[in-house]
């Protein structure tokens, strides 16, 4: 089976990105690998901090990892979102395939410096993880928020991105580009979208010359999405549409069984709902133009 680095090369190449989705149960974890099985295309799930506390950092590597090698089938696990060099050294030596590694609150000096640490001490743990770091404000939660922050101030710049690439030894980067995390009311109700800045995309792409990850891509308008991964976006992260969709599912299931006290009878909604979103994004993110589902 190919590499996470021989895969996103690939993508690279062709143009297209592979679909990063977080994941906090079970329902969740088999949702989106049903979805990467049906469109045939490789997958990475992600836990931050919060969701590895709830799950299990050593426990869902094993799942993650038996799934890999029943199936033989690119499925990859990622750090997500990890702010302290120990969680950092907790994942890798559970073997996750990579990390993001983000101090971005802090003052980009104070990133560099512990970002250049962190890829040293993680990767003497673990060669072959990929470490990537965060510059620029793309906010927090990946939740429902009432108004949209003003993120104008913390975009990234082409010359910031060289400069922590070269310093940090980072393997992918994920700048400030438009992007937030979490989704606005009116998105969940598909009346508005976000929008991303695609020439800084391109500019920080043609600056950094490493992968690049987009985070907070739920609500983003599919054009967008399209255009961002032909200017270099190799990684698109996808959260509160799952969470959404979840949601929506667990409440069918509830519904269509008052009564029913069994879980894997009442959530198999769940798991529909979410695959049919995952799937969606990844047809989508592969070049396929469909429109997504669930937003």
């Amino acid at each position: 089976m190919n590499s996470l680095p021989a895969l996103l090369q690939k993508a690279q190449e062709t143009r297209v990105a592979i679909g990063h989705f977080n994941i906090s149960d079970m329902v969740l974890l088999k949702a989106v690998f049903a979805a990467a099985q049906e469109v045939k295309v490789p997958v990475l799930v992600g836990l931050s901090e919060g969701e590895r506390d709830f799950v299990g950092t050593r426990q869902v590597a094993a799942l993650v990892k038996s799934l890999r090698e029943e199936f033989d089938f690119p499925i990859f696990l990622n750090a997500d979102h990890t702010h302290s060099l120990a969680k950092g050294m907790e994942a890798a030596k559970a073997g996750f395939d990579s990390i993001v590694f983000d101090l971005s609150a802090l003052p980009f000096e104070e990133n560099v410096r512990q970002t250049r640490q962190a890829v040293e001490a993680l990767k003497s743990i673990h060669p072959g993880m990929l470490v990537e770091g965060e510059i620029g404000d793309i906010g927090t939660g990946s939740e429902i928020h009432d108004k949209s922050p003003d993120l104008s101030k913390g975009l990234s710049t082409p010359q910031e991105a060289k400069q922590f690439v070269d310093s940090t030894g980072v393997d992918i980067l994920a700048p400030a580009v438009g992007n937030m995390h979490g989704m606005l009311k009116s998105m969940v109700h598909g009346e508005t979208r976000k929008h991303l800045d695609i020439e800084r995309i391109a500019a920080i792409k043609q600056a950094a010359g490493v992968f690049l990850t987009l985070h907070g891509g739920s609500g983003t308008a599919d054009e967008d999405l399209r255009k961002a991964i032909a200017a270099g976006i190799n990684i698109v992260h996808i959260n509160t549409e799952l969470r959404v969709a979840w949601r929506h599912g667990l409440e069918q299931g509830l519904a269509k069984h008052p009564d029913e006290v069994v879980p894997y009878k009442i959530l198999p909604p769940a798991v529909d709902a979410v695959r049919e979103v995952v799937a969606s994004r990844l047809r989508l993110f592969n070049g396929e133009r469909t429109a997504a589902q669930g937003a």
